[in-house]
C-alpha cells in the first residue's frame, strides 16, 4: 500500500461512485487537453484518461508518479510532470489556441494560493474541477451579507465563476480527512464583470476591509481612505464590508488610485 505523505496533503479519493460522480460532471471528451493536478494514485485520472485518450498530469510524490504511470499503461498517453504545482508554469502545456481543463483534488494546505496562482494564468483555462474544503468552496461562492462572504470571495469575483456542485464526506478518501469536501467548477469570465483598474489598490482595499470586518468602512478604511473619498465612490461610510457587493470594493479602490 502506498505510503501516505502528510506533507504533501495526501488525502487519497477511494469511493467509486463519488469518482464517476465527478467523472460525470467533467464530461471529458478524447479532443480536449485536461490537465490534472496532484493525481496521486489515479482514482480520477485513470477514468478521465480512459475517456479523453490524453492529458498531462502534475504530481510531486516520485513514488505515485511510478504506481501510476504502469496504472495508466495501455489505457492512454499519459504525460506525467514531477513538480511542485505553486512553481509549475501550467501555460507551458499548452501547445494550440485550444485552452487547458484543469481537474485535481487539491491539497487542502496549498489550496487557497494555488487558485490565485491559477488566476494569474486564468487565459489558458476552459474550465476547473476541483476537490476542496467545502469550508473554503463555501467562501469562495458566497453572497454578500451572508455567514461565508469575506476577502476570498471578493478577490476571486472580477475573475471567476464559482458553481458548488456537490459535497464529498471524509469516508471517501483514504486517510479521511477532518472535514467535509466539496466538487467546484470554477470558468474563468471572459472579460471581468466589473472593471479594476489598479489590481494592488482593489487588494489593499479589500484586505483593510475585511481585517476587521465588523467596523463600519468609516473606521476600517480610515487609514487609507478619507470619509469623503468613501462618499465620492457613492459608497455608505456607516456600512460594514460584509455588505457590499464586490464591485463596490472597485470604486473604493479607484478613490485610493486618486490619492
Amino acid at each position: 500500500m502506498h505510503p501516505i505523505r502528510k506533507r504533501f496533503g495526501q488525502h487519497f479519493l477511494c469511493d467509486q461512485p463519488v469518482i464517476d460522480h465527478i467523472v460525470t460532471v467533467i464530461d471529458p471528451r478524447p479532443n480536449e487537453h485536461i490537465v490534472e493536478i496532484g493525481p496521486g494514485l489515479g482514482a480520477l485520472t485513470l477514468p478521465v484518461l480512459a475517456k479523453a485518450q490524453q492529458m498531462d498530469a502534475i504530481e510531486i510524490d516520485r513514488d505515485a508518479i511510478a504506481s501510476l504511470t504502469t496504472s495508466a499503461n495501455g489505457i492512454g498517453t499519459l504525460r506525467i510532470h514531477e513538480a511542485d504545482i505553486l512553481k509549475f508554469n501550467l501555460s507551458l502545456l499548452r501547445h494550440t489556441k485550444q485552452p487547458l481543463r484543469l481537474i485535481g483534488n487539491l491539497p487542502y494546505n496549498i489550496s487557497t494560493p494555488l487558485i490565485f496562482k491559477l488566476i494569474e494564468q486564468r487565459a489558458h483555462f476552459l474550465d476547473m474541477h476541483f476537490m476542496l474544503q467545502k469550508e473554503v468552496v463555501d467562501r469562495m461562492a458566497a453572497l454578500p451579507d451572508s455567514e461565508h462572504y469575506g476577502r476570498l470571495t471578493v478577490m476571486l469575483a472580477p475573475w471567476l465563476n464559482v458553481t458548488p456542485l456537490f459535497d464529498i464526506g471524509p469516508e471517501a478518501f483514504r486517510p479521511p480527512p477532518k472535514v467535509m469536501s466539496t466538487v467546484v467548477r470554477l470558468i474563468p469570465h471572459p472579460t471581468p464583470p466589473f472593471q479594476i483598474n489598479h489590481y494592488d489598490h482593489f487588494a489593499r482595499v479589500v484586505m483593510a476591509a475585511f481585517t476587521q470586518r465588523r467596523k463600519t468602512l468609516r473606521n476600517a478604511l480610515r487609514s487609507i481612505l478619507t470619509t469623503e473619498q468613501i462618499l465620492a465612490a457613492g459608497i455608505d461610510p456607516s456600512l460594514r464590508a460584509e455588505v457590499l457587493a464586490p464591485e463596490s470594493f472597485a470604486k473604493l479602490a479607484d478613490q485610493l488610485t486618486n490619492n
